[in-house]
């Protein structure tokens, strides 16, 4: 990855802080309590929600306006990935009925829309319970993604990654998400943030990029070294052969390209850099066939 591409992660959330502290600065203090205290005791509070998912394999923030998740957090072991009592074949791609029904994705978003229900948590980190796995193939735990080249192919690979840490790790912890980046127009050279919206209506956003964020922690007891790794790619394929180290990244990148914190309660005395302490690297797999199969269910 450029470092003019870097640039650009770390600065993307920059300017709307400063937006809001101005127009909120800009309204007299008297006019400012009166109007939003009647508003919200009246009417309700308007948002914006972030729906909260505590399930068997996952915790997950849901943004009602894309219809993605904001992030899906998971935790893996060596003890979790080696029992075998889900089986994918069992499992349903489900419109999540925890959401409120007007701010779901839907099955129907997807259909025909050239894009893969590409999981966040992967359902194969959690082949250790038929129900959590299940509960990964709620649409809340999806993104609109590249299918050939990336979903079936990078993306798994990356996933791949994770899971063969716990080979050295004995405790993984993984942050996953969509990211919507800008991109430099030819015509104008200004930047814009431009992305795709299937269903009908529009109602799912396609994210340009995402996000892993990655804790892999030295011990299981609390106090030890964490290895913290972030990886940024582009939802577009991308060959096989490209290294993975090229798409790591600052983690404060991804903290300013979301808007959130990863790691604020870890003291930089417990941090290292995951990539060097083990090789970043994939192994290629083949995927792609048998992802198409359980894509027609």
């Amino acid at each position: 990855m450029s470092k003019a591409t870097i640039a650009v992660i770390a600065a993307v959330s920059a300017g709307a802080g400063a937006a809001a502290t101005a127009a909120m600065y800009s309204l007299r203090k008297s006019e400012t309590t009166a109007t939003t205290t009647t508003s919200a005791t009246t009417y309700g509070f308007p948002g914006p929600v972030a729906d909260l998912a505590s399930r068997q394999a996952l915790i997950s923030s849901y943004d009602r306006r894309t219809r993605n998740p904001h992030w899906v957090a998971e935790h893996i072991t060596p003890a979790s990935l080696n029992m075998r009592d889900g089986d994918r074949k069992n499992s349903n791609f489900l419109e999540d009925p925890a959401i409120p029904e007007k701010f779901q994705a839907k099955l129907k978003d997807y259909f025909r829309s050239g894009y893969d229900r590409g999981h966040q948590v992967p359902a194969a980190d959690c082949k250790w319970s038929q129900t959590a796995m299940d509960e990964t193939f709620y649409l809340s735990n999806m993104c609109p993604q590249v299918g050939d080249g990336f979903n079936r192919d990078y993306w798994a690979h990356l996933e791949d990654f994770c899971r063969r840490l716990t080979q050295r790790y004995p405790s993984v912890r993984i942050v996953t998400g969509p990211l919507y980046l800008p991109k430099r127009d030819p015509q104008d050279n200004k930047w814009y943030v431009k992305y795709e919206v299937i269903g009908n209506p529009p109602n799912v956003a396609v994210p340009t990029h995402f996000y892993k964020v990655i804790y892999a922690e030295e011990q299981t007891a609390p106090g030890g070294k964490v290895a913290l790794a972030a990886f940024v790619l582009p939802n577009a394929v991308i060959p096989n052969d490209k290294p993975l180290a090229d798409f790591e990244v600052p983690l404060e990148a991804v903290e300013r390209a979301t808007g959130l914190e990863f790691a604020t309660k870890l003291p930089p005395s417990r941090r290292k850099r995951l990539c060097a302490e083990t090789s970043c690297s994939i192994i290629v797999k083949e995927y792609a066939e048998r992802q198409k199969a359980f894509a027609k269910k």
